[in-house]
């Protein structure tokens, strides 16, 4: 991105935090003293900058699902559903496997949740490539089967029968270590950081991630130079998917220690949301997914202080969003530049 593209982010949020001020004062309410809360709320001891930190790793994770997707022009709304498989068959290997270690248990419910997401997404990514199915209709529509499959392994095969749609405990060789206790802040963390490394590498510093691009930017291109864009299309997905897998392997593995139906609360689709305010750059994703998991942690401090509603947050956040998507609204140029000035010559563009 070019260097204004960063400072309309900014005003982006400048902009949310200044009209959700707005209404927070309309409420009766002193927004700075509000605003204050939240950010207290959010870093405040270890509670709440874990909370913060448990919140950044599924946004990071499924924000970098969407954005490898799009890498190569597919739209995957459904990481999701990839999600709530990975997050299924971790917990499944969680308390299926017994007497393993823990340094070999963990591998394995990783690798089972990234294989269960990555195989789901390519689904979608088939119909897309050798049908020409539009993909975001068919990855929002498979949200609701990958949902409804778990949901239902989770009510009867799968159930801890304790009363609540829940599987079995995972084995303790299957969780991941938490730290700034009573948080669930845990070492999910750093697994997502490192795949956040090892992705941006392999993007920009590898063959792989040279075809990835190339067949977004220009599939006939690639084509024509020896690029195969219908399997480049099917890998982009294949790891949008096991990211998104991942993301709900660490929840399970780190967060809740089981499986619970409908745990998710629209992770992923925060995850998306990260990716289209970073307007396609990777190294601006772990920014904005740790602002919105500041936003999201510090709600609850800011409602236990000043008796507003959570719901304040989720409409700053969505003006957040609103603004940082609309391209055009802080244009530097065009706000403080002035009319261009006619020479009476024709342009290129202007004939």
């Amino acid at each position: 991105m070019k260097k204004n593209d960063y400072i309309e982010i900014l005003l982006s949020i400048l902009a949310a935090l200044f009209i959700g001020g707005i209404v927070i004062f309309i409420m009766g309410f002193n927004p700075l003293a509000a605003y204050g809360e939240l950010f207290k709320g959010a870093f405040q001891g270890n509670f709440g900058f874990g909370s913060t930190l448990a919140k950044f790793t599924p946004l990071l994770l499924t924000a970098l699902a969407f954005h490898i997707s799009t890498t190569v022009s597919v739209f995957n709304v459904g990481v999701e559903g990839s999600l709530y498989l990975g997050a299924m068959a971790a917990a499944w290997v969680g308390f299926g496997l017994t007497g393993v270690p823990a340094v070999i248990h963990v591998p394995l419910c990783l690798i089972a949740g990234a294989a269960a997401g990555g195989l789901w997404a390519l689904i979608p990514a088939a119909l897309k490539v050798y049908y020409n199915v539009n993909e975001i209709c068919t990855t929002i529509l498979l949200n609701y089967v990958a949902i409804d499959i778990t949901s239902y392994m989770v009510n009867f095969p799968l159930s801890s029968k304790s009363g609540s749609p829940q599987t079995p405990s995972i084995s303790d060789s299957a969780s991941l270590t938490e730290f700034m206790l009573p948080s669930k802040a845990n070492t999910g963390l750093f697994i997502a950081i490192a795949l956040f490394v090892v992705l941006y590498w392999m993007l920009y510093h590898t063959t792989m991630g040279y075809r990835l691009r190339s067949t977004g930017a220009n599939p006939a291109f690639s084509e024509y130079v020896g690029i195969n864009p219908k399997r480049e299309m099917m890998a982009g997905m294949f790891i949008s998917g096991a990211l998104g897998g991942i993301a709900g392997a660490i929840e399970v593995m780190g967060v809740y220690g089981c499986f619970l139906d409908n745990f998710s609360n629209g992770i992923a689709n925060n995850g998306m949301l990260v990716a289209l305010i970073s307007r396609g750059d990777i190294r601006i994703i772990p920014v904005m997914a740790f602002f919105l998991a500041i936003l999201q942690s510090g709600a609850l401090g800011m409602q236990r202080y000043t008796s507003l509603d959570d719901s304040i947050i989720s409409a700053i956040i969505a003006l957040f969003i609103l603004f940082a998507t609309m391209q055009g609204l802080f244009k530097l140029k065009t706000t403080f530049g002035g009319p261009k000035k006619h020479t009476g010559l024709k342009t290129g563009s202007e004939k």
